[in-house]
Order: structure tokens, then C-alpha cells, then sequence
């Protein structure tokens, strides 16, 4: 039948991936090398499969939604590429499930939002292997010294962070700036598996208003 749903999942995916693929035009035109370019078009051409992968998780991501869907406060929170991902996720989670979400910047948790971590309040961090690893790390020690329960999002092969969080979604890798469309997958199936969890109409959420209703 028609498509109705609100919560724009592959509508989000697929903007991301044509600024990509302007980014790389608008670079071939300036100094991208052939090389290059055929590494991130080649990197490009990976993602559907490892989007599969994602998906075959499906079982264990909504058996840990159905865990945490009796939390009412969400923080979601990245670095850098990652960053908009942790608001794409919170937005995905107020949209369908009417829980209050918070998508924040890590690197500015410690200037207010630490002090709302406590037990009750669930962060899902977005760790992947890149120039942030560590800083994000840091920020999962901070939440953990104060009792905070936590999610991953992590790239496979990565012990370290398993680690620190008990909880683990483990995601492809890929290169540095694709790496976010794979980990708006599982927050999205999050989402999804929450508001299912909490009977909320997923296809017609409250209150929402898009151009597909909307002139």
C-alpha cells in the first residue's frame, strides 16, 4: 500500500547519501584525485550490504528496546561526523515514541547536560573508530562515574569499548564520513522498536505535520 509513515528513515539516508556525492563532485573539480574519488564511490557501493548486516540485528536491537522502554529520558550523543547522527537519533525516538530525547555534542556534555545522569536516564553514545575514539571514550567514563546506564554504537572488532558498556550494537566499518549513515541504521530501528514497545502508532505518530500531508 501507500507509504504513510512520519519518521523520514530512508528519506534521511538517502539525503545523506547525494551531499556525498555532490561533496565528491564539487572535490573532483577541485583537488580530489581519481584516486581518492574511486575510494569514497567504492566505499559508497559497500553500503548496502553492510546496511544488511545492520538489519540481520534486528532481533537483538528490539530485544534491548524492549529493555529500555520504560526509560522516559534519552541522551544521544556523537562527535564530529557523528554529531548529527545523535540529534537524527533523539529526533527518530521523540517522533514515534513521545519520550523526551536529547541529541548533544559530546565534546559539551560537561557544560550543563552531565548533571541530568542518573540511573533513569539513558545515554546511547555513537563510538566510532576514528579521531574522536578516544575523547568519546572519556565521555562514556564520565557517565559510568556517575551511575549513568548506557548504549554503544560501535564499529565490529572494537573490544575496547564492550569494555566500558555492557551493551553494545556493533555496526560495519567504513570510511570516516559514511561511517554516520551506518550508525543512523540501528537508532533508527531503536526507535522504531521502542515506540512498538510502548503501542504508539508508528505509521500516523500525534501532532506531526509533513509535506506529504502538508502543502
Amino acid at each position: 500500500g501507500p507509504e504513510i509513515g512520519f519518521a523520514s528513515t530512508k528519506t534521511f539516508l538517502s539525503q545523506c547519501v547525494i551531499l556525498v556525492l555532490i561533496a565528491l563532485l564539487i572535490g573532483r573539480y577541485q583537488r580530489l584525485s581519481l584516486t581518492e574519488g574511486l575510494f569514497i564511490t567504492n566505499a559508497l557501493r559497500r553500503l548496502p550490504g553492510q546496511i544488511r548486516k545492520i538489519l540481520e540485528q534486528a532481533d537483538r536491537i528490539e530485544a534491548l528496546a524492549r529493555q529500555c522502554a520504560h526509560f522516559e529520558n534519552f541522551f544521544f550523543i556523537g562527535r564530529l561526523y557523528n554529531y548529527p547522527i545523535a540529534l537524527e537519533g533523539a529526533l527518530k525516538l521523540k517522533e514515534i515514541s513521545y519520550l523526551h530525547a536529547e541529541g548533544y555534542a559530546a565534546g559539551e556534555m560537561k557544560h550543563g547536560p552531565i548533571s541530568l545522569i542518573d540511573p533513569e536516564f539513558l545515554t546511547i553514545a555513537l563510538i566510532p573508530r576514528d579521531s574522536t575514539y578516544e575523547k568519546m571514550i572519556n565521555n562514556v567514563q564520565e557517565i559510568k562515574a556517575r551511575d549513568g546506564k548506557m548504549i554503544a554504537i560501535a564499529v565490529e572488532g572494537d573490544e575496547q569499548t564492550a569494555f566500558h558498556i555492557n551493551e553494545v550494537i556493533y555496526v560495519p566499518h567504513t570510511i570516516d564520513i559514511l561511517q554516520p549513515l551506518l550508525n543512523a541504521v540501528p537508532l533508527q530501528l531503536f526507535a522504531y522498536y521502542i515506540a512498538r514497545a510502548r503501542k504508539c502508532d508508528i505509521d500516523k505518530p500525534r501532532n506531526l505535520a509533513k509535506s506529504v500531508t502538508v502543502e
